[in-house]
């Protein structure tokens, strides 16, 4: 059977501690989108492991596979591999040969495209992710099989080499080097090929999940950001370049739609609201410089609130695994949860983090928002009628402080009755249960109610 964790806003809901959490009973595990921009945390055995590319799985003995929907930079996949190695973890990674290569020219790109789109900014953190998918669309990419065959790779960068290099003298009047380069680029992709196909890591990625379902396997299919991040179904132009929602999870591994339709899609939810980037907030508090859409750092947003963003933020580590920024934080944001729990089909939730917001006096919900002057309960189709939109708040009586740990190894009812009120609201609002509570960042502080795979 399968499982699908789908993160439900916008990214760092804490989907690789989800995947950890239930990854004991999966035998693999398959990203379906996304690259090395989607840095997730994964705590085993009391160590701290980053990761950018690699599967969460991977770290706990498990398949880890990198399907056809995700873009892929060798350089950064073999960092991982060989980082874990030197602790002590041997990993068991396969790459689908269908999935497309990040190069050098699509990081160099990618940083000067976003400088020049200014207002559009859309957060990226500059590692070509954004580009290689343009390239995939438009069909110039470079696949992972491409790798395998000296003569293909030759000649699809013959192809698209002169373009990117046209693009970066001539119409931005930038200085190119050897992300430019053929021969370069060539001799040092062929050499990834090579590897690949040393430690036998390349697959067919939907026939091989598929066989091993088959085999009685159990499937775990990995999203990366958030739903609100969809290119698709996000506040677009403020999104990733891929599908994080639950449809992407077919499209990305080649399994079929009623394959991932028969198990579980889980929503992570992080129990307030986070992201990086610019775009419309209407829970945010505080603002965040040059991210805050017209955020002025000497007016602020007010002392108490500008406080009250700074504690979240500190108290949930709120900063970028892979860029170190500061992440813009606000309330929990229901029609946001609403339009994501109807794109995903979500069987259950999975909700972190209530430990960060333990020891406030109340705790805010943006339960619907105001939108010319009506009541709306979902988010808008256009980003700039999102950006019109004021929130409608309720609010919760705050809950304190406890040995967290402790509440996880009692089970759910050891959660403070306040915050027992906060996540039963929101479960009745999604109408969906509960699968798990994330009261800390260890794989030992989850409250487990439900287990998908029993």
């Amino acid at each position: 059977m399968t499982v699908t964790i789908v993160g439900s806003q916008l990214g760092d809901e804490g989907k690789g501690g989800v995947v950890d959490v239930y990854g004991d009973a999966a035998d693999v595990v398959a990203r379906y989108q996304g690259g090395d921009n989607a840095g997730h945390t994964v705590v085993h055995d009391g160590e701290k492991y980053k990761l950018s590319l690699v599967p969460s799985g991977a770290v706990r003995g498990k398949v880890g596979v990198l399907g056809n929907g995700c873009v892929v930079n060798p350089e950064t996949l073999f960092n991982e591999i060989d980082t874990l190695r030197e602790r002590d973890l041997e990993p068991d990674v396969r790459v689908a040969e269908r999935a497309h290569v990040i190069l050098p020219y699509h990081r160099a790109l990618d940083g000067i495209e976003e400088a020049e789109k200014e207002d559009l900014a859309a957060g990226t953190t500059k590692r070509g992710i954004g580009p290689t998918y343009e390239d995939k669309a438009g069909r110039r990419g470079v696949r992972v099989g491409d790798l395998l065959d000296p003569d293909v790779l030759r000649e699809r960068l013959e192809y698209v080499v002169p373009q990117k290099k046209a693009l970066a003298e001539e119409v931005f009047e930038k200085e190119t080097g050897e992300a430019f380069d053929i021969d370069h680029l060539y001799e040092t992709y062929r050499e990834y090929g090579k590897r690949l196909e040393e430690e036998d890591m390349t697959v067919d990625c939907g026939t091989f999940l598929q066989e091993r379902i088959d085999a009685g396997d159990n499937v775990m299919l990995e999203g990366a950001q958030g739903t609100s991040l969809d290119i698709d179904h996000g506040v677009y132009p403020y999104v990733t370049s891929s599908n994080p929602s639950s449809g992407g999870a077919t499209v990305g591994t080649g399994l079929g739609p009623t394959v991932v339709g028969q198990g579980d899609v889980i929503g992570i939810v992080k129990a307030y609201l986070s992201r990086v980037g610019t775009g419309p907030l209407p829970t945010e508090l505080g603002g965040v410089e040059d991210q805050t859409p017209d955020y002025d750092p000497d007016e602020g947003a007010g002392d108490d609130e500008e406080a009250l963003a700074t504690q979240i933020r500190d108290e949930g580590g709120e900063y970028g695994t892979v860029t170190g920024r500061p992440r813009r934080v606000g309330w929990l944001d229901m029609p946001m949860l609403r339009h994501a729990a109807r794109a995903n089909g979500f069987t259950g939730l999975a909700i972190n983090h209530i430990d960060v917001l333990a020891g406030l006096e109340e705790v805010k919900v943006g339960h619907s928002y105001e939108f010319d002057g009506e009541e709306i309960f979902t988010v808008p189709p256009t980003t700039e009628q999102w950006g019109r939109c004021d929130a409608t708040f309720k609010s919760f009586d705050g809950w304190p402080e406890v040995d967290w740990a402790e509440v996880a190894a009692d089970g759910y009812e050891a959660i403070p009755e306040n915050a027992r009120t906060y996540l039963e609201y929101i479960s009745d609002e999604l109408d969906t249960p509960i699968y798990a509570v994330g009261v800390g960042p260890g794989r030992g502080e989850t409250v487990i109610v439900e287990n998908p795979y029993e």
